[in-house]
């Protein structure tokens, strides 16, 4: 009978790969831009309309600023490029940031900017998708209502394809990310063109005021400086994203960091040149845009119904002649597939961060394992849960969860840049040639400008998103800090507990093995674990059933004398009609009469192949092995019974997790045993 749950696996993600076949997922730099570099790059479709954003607040007057806070965000860009180039060269081992603060600093520094980081990659996916769909709305209002639904799709579409392989999932979201390059490209130079041909383009906001908010109304002085440090703070959004290249190193081709570096190098220049160009193009339009429509003057209706138009689709619908024309949808739609392609930068950056964690046990072993098509699986699904739980109880609104964003990256960008600085100093320490020194010390200059640069913008960042939001990120990256610090704590015990000190003292073999089987009927479960238990000539073996009803009891021992079971059967009383407590206060006093004894017991269980079934058996066994693991000197053997259901459901996938019941028999299939000493 087919496997409908296997079918529909290979269907979503492919057939699995053989871990020979890790080499051929290796990127060319073609492919690792769109992979790595889709968030820094997509995030121009937002990064200016979040500065307008800030800066109308105080009405129009202030957006004299908009020019000098870009020019700010590019020298930032510069710098912070840069610095992670210097990275790439000396890190290629793919452990980036956390690398860097991890060895220069200290693993404390390490986890801080493992968390940061963390904590920014969902944040990414949630921000990423849910400005997608805010294009998708932009050019069909009438879908504003199934916001969080198209949002979900989304994440899952996302995970799908990022389960079916790094190299899979970027040929797919290549054409997307050229496309959204080139139609920016082509919109900035056809608007440009325009406007020096004297047929300025004209944004449909352009006619409206904007009143200002009450409380940033005739702003001066202090209040001014904050409006403007707030309004750069949000336009640093686009500098997300921009350490993932130094974290995915491993997954380039052949030289990996050279490679890798002059992808970065790329990035930066692509999203500087579009950055630079959509703000300007924003100005030269006069694109007013508010949080709150109904501070918009001069509209026509209800200004709470209104939608507003993203800055993107504004520029579009102005420099390509309208919202109806070929050029706004071509550029909408490829603005909504790179904004929520965006968000595959997370799903490359969070699985390999997750797998290095995982590797040095301050996550679970289980985020290092790679699935059937050789992606980390496990930190992918984390992921998509996270960030899709994030975007339903925000309602994947972007104004809501941009306040949350970017403070990570700038905390990991801060320790790494001065875990660099360290490095170089001690690089500088031991190297003679004075070409390479040269080279070092240039370096350091980078790294030491790029640490003070981003630790003022961390500040700013946390002055002004602290109480707006930033403080729910910054709780989840001390209790993400707390956790992996406990879980780290949590392996190096079990390893100490476990680590073998005297191999002849841990061997000695126990006087003796009692074995136990338990019973509660007659059958051929029953039957098969007694004959499994004989097999391993324990030095004393008997079998054991609660006398639960008297008449099922004594009818149970009338069958046993009937068949000539050559097995005692021993029958303990329980008037309370306890099962559990009987038996382990007996097994317990087997282990009393001599403590160098080794009790075994054998317990029948029921495999069955529908998760239904589960329901109808008895559960009572379950409860009392758990019990009886936690025996000291107990072993406890499950004997399965296959009933004819499991036949159909050979794949183990094809069962629910806990299809094995407990307390009632299975096969001739050799069980696992558990030793607890």
């Amino acid at each position: 009978m087919f496997n409908v749950t296997g079918i529909l696996k290979r269907l979503v993600i492919g057939r699995a790969k053989r871990s020979e076949e890790l080499g051929e997922t290796l990127l060319p730099k073609r492919l690792a831009l769109p992979i790595f570099a889709s968030d820094p790059l997509s995030s121009v479709a937002y990064a200016t309309q979040e500065i307008l954003l800030v800066l109308t607040l105080g009405g129009l007057a202030y957006l004299h600023f908009t020019p000098w806070i870009a020019a700010a965000v590019v020298s930032l860009m510069t710098v912070v490029v840069l610095s992670y180039r210097q990275v790439v060269h000396a890190y290629p081992s793919g452990g980036g940031s956390y690398e860097v603060a991890s060895t220069n600093l200290g693993p404390s520094a390490g986890l801080v900017v493992a968390a940061s980081l963390l904590v920014d990659y969902v944040m990414t996916v949630a921000v990423s998708v849910a400005s997608g769909v805010d294009n998708i709305i932009s050019a069909v209002p009438a879908l504003v209502d199934y916001r969080v639904q198209m949002a979900l799709v989304f994440v899952a579409l996302l995970t799908a394809m990022n389960l079916r392989g790094v190299r899979e999932s970027g040929q797919a979201f290549a054409a997307p990310t050229y496309l959204f390059i080139g139609g920016v490209l082509i919109m900035v130079g056809t608007g440009l063109f325009r406007y020096l041909a004297g047929d300025a383009p004209v944004a449909e906001s352009a006619a409206y005021g904007i009143t200002p908010d009450p409380a940033d109304a005739n702003l001066a002085g202090l209040a001014l400086v904050m409006l403007v440090l707030r309004a750069f703070s949000s336009g640093c959004t686009a500098l997300t994203g921009v350490e993932a290249i130094s974290n995915g190193v491993p997954a380039f081709r052949k030289p990996k960091s050279r490679n890798a570096a002059a992808t970065m190098a790329a990035m930066g220049i692509i999203a500087v040149t579009m950055f630079v160009g959509v703000t300007t193009l924003a100005l030269i339009t006069k694109v007013h845009i508010v949080e709150d429509p109904c501070r918009l003057t001069g509209l026509d209706g209800d200004c709470a119904s209104y939608h507003q138009r993203t800055v993107i689709a504004q520029l579009a619908a102005s420099v390509f002649g309208g919202e109806n024309s070929i050029g706004f949808y071509f550029l909408q739609a490829a603005t909504a597939l790179v904004l929520i392609l965006a968000a595959n930068t997370a799903f490359n950056g969070f699985p390999l961060l997750a797998s290095i964690l995982a590797q040095h046990r301050y996550l679970p072993r289980q985020l290092h394992n790679r699935g059937d098509r050789l992606a980390f699986s496990n930190g992918i699904l984390a992921l998509a849960i996270v960030a899709g739980l994030l975007l339903w109880a925000f309602k994947a609104n972007v104004t809501s969860l941009i306040h949350l964003y970017i403070l990570g990256v700038f905390t990991s960008f801060t320790l790494s840049q001065t875990g660099m600085v360290r490095h170089w100093n001690r690089e500088l320490r031991t190297e003679a040639d004075p070409a390479v020194r040269r080279r070092h010390r240039v370096a350091r200059v980078i790294n030491a400008t790029g640490a003070v640069i981003t630790c003022l913008v961390l500040i700013i960042v946390l002055a002004t998103k602290f109480t707006q939001g930033a403080w729910l990120a910054v709780l989840a990256g001390i209790v993400l800090w707390v956790m992996m610090r406990g879980i780290r704590r949590h392996y190096d015990t079990t390893a100490d507990e476990l680590a073998v000190t005297d191999p002849r003292s841990e061997m000695v073999p126990p006087s003796r093995v009692l074995a136990v089987v338990l019973v509660s009927t007659l059958h051929k479960p029953t039957l098969r674990a007694l004959a499994y238990a004989r097999a391993f000539r324990p030095d004393h073996l008997e079998a054991l059933t609660v006398a639960v009803d008297r008449e099922q009891s004594a009818a149970l021992q009338r069958q046993w004398a009937d068949y000539e079971i050559p097995v005692p059967l021993k029958v303990l009383d329980s008037p309370y009609r306890e099962i559990t407590g009987s038996v382990m206060e007996y097994v317990r006093s087997l282990r009393r009469d001599s403590p160098r004894d080794v009790v075994a017991v054998f317990i029948p269980e029921y495999v069955v192949g529908h998760w239904w079934e589960n329901l109808l058996h008895n559960q009572s066994a379950l409860w009392l092995k758990s019990r009886l693991l936690f025996t000291p000197g107990v072993m406890v053997t499950s004997v399965p019974w296959q009933l004819s259901s499991s036949a159909h459901a050979d794949h183990p996938a094809a069962r629910a997790p806990g299809s094995v019941r407990r307390g009632e028999p299975t096969t001739p299939r050799r069980s696992d045993t558990a030793a607890h000493r």
